[in-house]
């Protein structure tokens, strides 16, 4: 039997309400995970951008608030990092929510595309360098040391070890 059409869009707006919350929810998490890298710099200039488009949010204390989320995890000791880092991931969750509740539907589109940009940019920012299949990148320094008799190398390309062969004849 047919779902009544106020029950269908009810359920649509629920699931509607579920993403906007599932969003609230990765850009809060994007938000603790990138403070204090080598990323936060540019997603903490994107968020206080994102929270100075909705009416009523001073870009300057967004940007507070970020710079205290940022203090807190460099003040964090490494048993406490974890911890701290929820909580804080559910407080910009929470901030996002309320962001998206108090836009019109037009305001919530927009700022909801503008999170999955942000999203999508901070993924692309974690995952660092790459070096494909088989490849080790290094994002920072690297030390390679030989010792004892053997051998090390930074390698761009195939290494064949072993004897060369011996000169031909026409090689003289």
């Amino acid at each position: 039997m047919p779902r009544p059409a106020r029950a269908r869009a009810d359920a649509e707006g629920d699931a509607v309400d579920q993403a906007l919350m599932d969003l609230a929810s990765a850009a809060g998490t994007a938000v603790a995970s990138a403070a204090g890298t080598d990323a936060w710099n540019g997603l903490r200039e994107r968020v206080a951008r994102l929270f100075g488009r909705a009416p009523g949010t001073e870009t300057g204390a967004v940007v507070a608030r970020l710079d205290r989320t940022a203090a807190a995890l460099e003040e964090a000791g490494p048993a406490e990092t974890d911890r701290i880092r929820l909580r804080l991931g559910a407080s910009w969750q929470a901030r996002f929510e309320d962001l998206l509740e108090n836009l019109d539907e037009a305001g919530r589109v927009e700022i909801a595309g503008q999170l999955r940009e942000l999203l999508a940019e901070a993924r692309r920012t974690a995952r660092g360098p790459s070096a494909g299949d088989g490849g080790l990148a290094v994002g920072g320094n690297v030390d390679i040391r030989a010792d004892h008799g053997s051998a090390a190398a930074a390698v761009m390309g195939d290494v064949t070890l072993g004897n060369p062969p011996q000169p031909g004849p026409d090689q003289g």
